[in-house]
């Protein structure tokens, strides 16, 4: 299964080290799913934990962006596509589009202002999921033989 993290789940990466976005980075390590996101997610992220942030939480998010992949940002398609879907706040549309333009199986974000209406749903193919229904999906995909 191939995942978007938004930038609010590298967030708590780097916020917390006993975060259960940790989890799902070490179902990454074990082959049980690849985690992808963008430049754009990444500043994002980067940018509030300065703000937000505890003391040394870049130790958190550098052990944990390795593990990430870096995607290309959206072109004019999957921008568009991503404006249509009904992305409440216009600032999180380049991340849509992001995991639109990589195909992959679900985005997942803890942003219920910005994607709370599409929880569940699946637009242009990436199925918008919160940290918990991802890792529930995950360890069911493990778990089938």
């Amino acid at each position: 299964m191939r995942l978007f993290l938004d930038a609010n789940i590298l967030f708590l990466a780097g916020y917390s080290p006993t975060s259960p976005v940790h989890d799902l980075l070490a179902l990454q390590t074990a082959g049980a799913c690849i985690l992808t996101t963008s430049a754009y997610a990444l500043e994002e992220a980067r940018r509030n934990l300065q703000l937000k942030g505890p003391e040394g939480w870049s130790a958190s998010f550098d052990i944990a962006r390795p593990r990430i992949a870096v995607v290309g940002e959206a072109e004019a398609a999957a921008r568009e596509a991503a404006a249509q879907a009904g992305v409440a706040d216009p600032a999180d549309v380049p991340i849509l589009a992001a995991a639109i333009q990589a195909r992959v199986d679900g985005l997942v974000t803890g942003d219920r202002r910005a994607f709370g209406a599409l929880f569940g749903r699946t637009v242009h193919g990436v199925t918008i999921l919160t940290l918990r229904d991802a890792l529930t999906r995950v360890l069911a995909e493990g778990a089938r033989p």
